[in-house]
């Protein structure tokens, strides 16, 4: 599978702008983002990139700031060492690792999670990807049944069966994702009670569980919203990401309005990690 990588170079530089172009991207197709210190660089399938959207993307920021943009073609063959070469460990809570097999200078912590280097969303080091980690390290999962809609590379399902949940269900609709989340389950020894899916919400029809997890974008997890709330056990808790500080109104409101309660917010750089309870 070919991707193309883009880099979007901001002048003057702005943090603030490099995120909102995240969130941009994520909803145009792209799937994992590195900030850089000129701005950002992106990737997405080939097949899936839109040259005129990214076109439109920058103009709508022109009046702000010059953007500068530069493609490249990445070959199937030479994307491990692409994502290699931008992989870096990272440790979460003082309690958990996240890293490459290569990565072995590593404190002992009490989890330590391994994942291939390949191209998927969710390799810890996105704030998201943090900001759930960070709640499955500080709630109890033990013996609970869980979902984790979106997956990326599976860190979040094998975190939680690292802490005993009882069984736990992952579904990614990029493919990518499903063989990556698969291969990490298997390195990690955690495939006795992990099940990797491949599609969307419309795969949650009969089943319950007591902790759904949702690191997805705000258009996803309202639309797919009533579909997670009746997944949900009574008592049972919905956790999301992938969005904006600013997302948190119309995130929350989709949820209450259909008998979720809030039960806590969280941010970190902008994005934002909310409960809710059923």
């Amino acid at each position: 599978m070919d991707y193309i990588e883009i880099k979007l170079s901001i002048y003057p530089h702005s943090d603030e702008l490099s995120e909102i172009l995240i969130a941009e991207l994520g909803e145009l197709g792209f799937e994992s983002f590195f900030e850089t210190e000129d701005g950002v660089d992106a990737y997405i399938q080939a097949n899936s990139y839109d040259k005129a959207k990214i076109a439109d993307l920058i103009h709508d920021y022109k009046d702000q700031h010059a953007i500068e943009l530069k493609e490249t073609l990445i070959k199937t063959k030479n994307w491990n060492a692409v994502w290699e070469s931008n992989f870096e460990p990272i440790v979460i809570e003082n309690s958990c690792t996240i890293r490459a097999p290569f990565h072995t200078d590593m404190p002992a912590l009490e989890y330590d999670i391994i994942i291939e280097p390949k191209m998927s969303f969710g390799t810890g080091h996105h704030d998201t990807t943090y900001l759930m980690a960070e709640w499955l390290l500080n709630n109890t999962v033990e013996n609970l049944r869980l979902l984790d809609m979106g997956c990326g590379t599976g860190i979040l399902a094998i975190l939680a069966a690292m802490k005993n949940a009882h069984s736990i269900d992952t579904i990614d609709i990029d493919e990518w994702a499903y063989n990556n989340t698969i291969e990490n389950v298997n390195t990690n020894n955690v495939s006795d009670r992990i099940i990797v899916k491949l599609g969307n919400a419309s795969l949650l029809n009969g089943s319950t569980y007591d902790i759904i997890l949702a690191n997805i974008n705000r258009n996803i997890l309202v639309q797919d919203m009533a579909a997670y709330i009746a997944s949900l056990s009574t008592g049972g808790k919905l956790i999301v990401s992938g969005i904006f500080t600013e997302d948190i109104p119309i995130v929350t409101e989709a949820a209450t309005k259909q008998g979720l309660q809030l039960i806590e917010e969280k941010s970190r750089n902008k994005w934002a990690r909310i409960a809710f309870i059923k």
